[in-house]
């Protein structure tokens, strides 16, 4: 796939218009978002993502198409797993709700940043090394076995450890920087008696970003597994990422009620990390394996993947839906 310079300019266009949209009719104007601008906003960014397959099935083919739809439904569903990380940063830094807007798109931004870098060195990696598959692929199986866990535990009633635990990043910014009291409006630093403070909403900012760093090595291997394409990986993590902030405020009442979640991502994660392996194994240059000769096993297509990972999620959120909505009937305050 040879992408055009104008192919990045057009991305690199939509993401700086939709980022400067946020800013300039959301974060300037402090509010909580409600459910229904939240549902519109969210229906947008979807379309917006779907509207840019066209552009790629256009210029570059329906193979390239299948491949930027399943890394971002990929994207997509590992994102929602994310926002319940997001809660609790936000109700551990008890962050006013019409400030967490700003948050959110801030550190949406870093991670944007960080996630570009992530995807270049993994794709020159990528190129030089071909048995790094091995490498994603195991940690996906491993991935998929903790998400098995989590999930296990979930459905047995267990309590997940929902108290929030500073990043090693944001203890050492809170121990060299001093930090107000308390918030001050949307500020991130505050000028006072001569001295500069930084706010809790920037320490916020850096608990979110340096939590997405942590995310990242379980999504960008798992959409390398989709495609190989730097430009495909981008576009597919880009339009996740821009939409998380309304997906937030759309769904962090409802995250309790996605009770397989786990268990869809583990399938997910667990159908890549296998089809990497699968690969690495097809593309085998490693001396001390099979005597560096490529081994004779099926090369997983894009429609089988999208398939997949499609199904996965359809039938993982109606089932969720199901079994929480018998769970409530069942509860006390149910059989009131």
């Amino acid at each position: 796939m040879e992408v055009h310079l104008l192919s990045w300019i057009v991305l690199a266009a939509i993401i700086i218009v939709l980022i400067t949209v946020d800013i300039v009719g959301h974060v300037r104007t402090p509010h909580a978002p409600t459910i229904k601008e939240s549902a519109w906003w969210s229906v947008a960014y979807v379309a917006l993502a779907l509207v840019f397959g066209v552009f790629v099935w256009l210029v570059y083919g329906p193979t390239f198409a299948g491949q930027y739809i399943a890394g971002w439904a990929t994207e997509k569903a590992l994102s929602i797993d994310n926002l319940f990380v997001f809660v609790i940063i936000m109700s551990s830094f008890r962050v006013p709700r019409q400030f967490q807007q700003k948050a959110l798109l801030s550190g949406i931004i870093i991670a944007l940043v960080l996630r570009l870098v992530f995807i270049l060195v993994g794709a020159a990696i990528i190129e030089r090394f071909s048995w790094v598959f091995y490498l994603f692929g195991v940690w996906l199986l491993y991935t998929a076995y903790t998400q098995i866990k989590a999930g296990t535990e979930t459905i047995g009633g267990e309590e997940e450890d929902e108290e929030y635990h500073e990043t090693r990043l944001t203890r050492l910014v809170r121990k060299f920087v001093p930090v107000t009291d308390g918030f001050r409006g949307q500020r991130f630093l505050y000028r006072h008696g001569g001295k500069t403070f930084i706010t809790p909403l920037l320490l916020v900012v850096v608990a979110l970003g340096s939590a997405d760093i942590m995310f990242a090595l379980d999504s960008i291997p798992a959409i390398f597994g989709l495609t190989s394409e730097p430009y495909l990986v981008f576009a597919a993590n880009a339009f996740a990422l821009l939409g998380l902030r309304q997906l937030y405020f759309l769904i962090d009442g409802l995250l309790r009620r996605l009770v397989y979640l786990h268990w869809g991502l583990a399938i997910i994660l667990g159908f890549i990390g296998v089809k990497l392996i699968l690969h690495a194994m097809h593309e085998n240059t490693l001396s001390f394996i099979n005597g560096g000769e490529p081994f004779n096993v099926p090369d997983i297509g894009i429609a089988v993947s999208l398939g997949v990972i499609i199904g996965t999620i359809t039938i993982t959120v109606i089932a969720s839906l199901i079994a929480s909505r018998h769970m409530a009937k069942g509860s006390p305050e149910g059989q009131r």
